[in-house]
C-alpha cells in the first residue's frame, strides 16, 4: 500500500470518528435537557412576590440538605466498608506471610515405634528391618591382593629403576 493512500485512509478514519463524537455529544445534551426536565419543573417568577420566592428558596435548601445527607451517609459507609476490606486484607496478609515454621527437633524412632504412633493398637506386626537383611561376606578381589602384594612404593621403583628394571617391566608385559 503506498503512503499516499494510507494517509488518505487515515483522514477517512479520522473524519469518521469526529462524526461519531458529535453525535455522542449530542445524545448526551438532550438525555441531559429529557432528564432536567422530567425531575425539576420549570420555575416561573414573574407573578410571584417576594415571600413566594423565599419560601421556595427555603424548600430548595431543604431539599439540598436532606440530598447532602444522603450522599455524606453514602460516602462514610463506603469510606467505613473500603477500610474493613483494607483491615481483613492486612489481616490475611499477615496470617499467610508471618506465619514461622517451629523448628523441629530430630527424634530417634524405630520402624516399630512409629507404626505404633502411627497406627495405635492396630499395629501387631514387628518390623525388625535389620534381621531380614542378607549377610554378604567381603570377597578379595585380585586388585586388594595386588595392593596388598605391592607393599611400600620405595621398594617398587627401586626395582624398576635403571635398564634392568626397565627390561623386566617388558618382559612382564609379555
Amino acid at each position: 500500500m503506498t503512503s499516499s493512500r494510507k494517509i488518505h485512509l487515515k483522514s477517512l478514519l479520522l473524519s469518521l470518528a469526529k462524526t461519531a463524537l458529535e453525535k455522542e455529544e449530542a445524545e448526551r445534551i438532550a438525555e441531559k435537557e429529557s432528564y432536567m426536565a422530567e425531575h425539576c419543573e420549570p420555575l416561573q417568577s414573574h407573578g410571584l412576590s417576594v415571600a413566594d420566592l423565599q419560601d421556595l428558596c427555603k424548600k430548595l435548601h431543604a431539599r439540598i440538605d436532606v440530598v447532602d445527607e444522603e450522599r455524606y451517609d453514602l460516602d462514610s459507609k463506603v469510606s467505613k466498608s473500603s477500610k474493613e476490606i483494607d483491615d481483613l486484607n492486612m489481616k490475611v496478609f499477615d496470617l499467610r506471610g508471618k506465619f514461622k515454621r517451629p523448628p523441629l527437633k530430630r527424634v530417634r524412632m524405630s520402624a516399630d515405634a512409629m507404626l505404633r504412633a502411627l497406627l495405635g493398637s492396630k499395629h501387631k506386626v514387628s518390623m525388625d528391618l535389620r534381621a531380614n537383611l542378607k549377610q554378604v561376606k567381603k570377597e578379595d578381589t585380585e586388585k586388594e591382593k595386588d595392593l596388598r602384594d605391592v607393599g611400600d612404593w620405595r621398594k617398587n621403583i627401586e626395582e624398576k629403576a635403571g635398564m634392568e628394571g626397565r627390561k623386566k617391566m617388558f618382559e612382564g608385559a609379555d
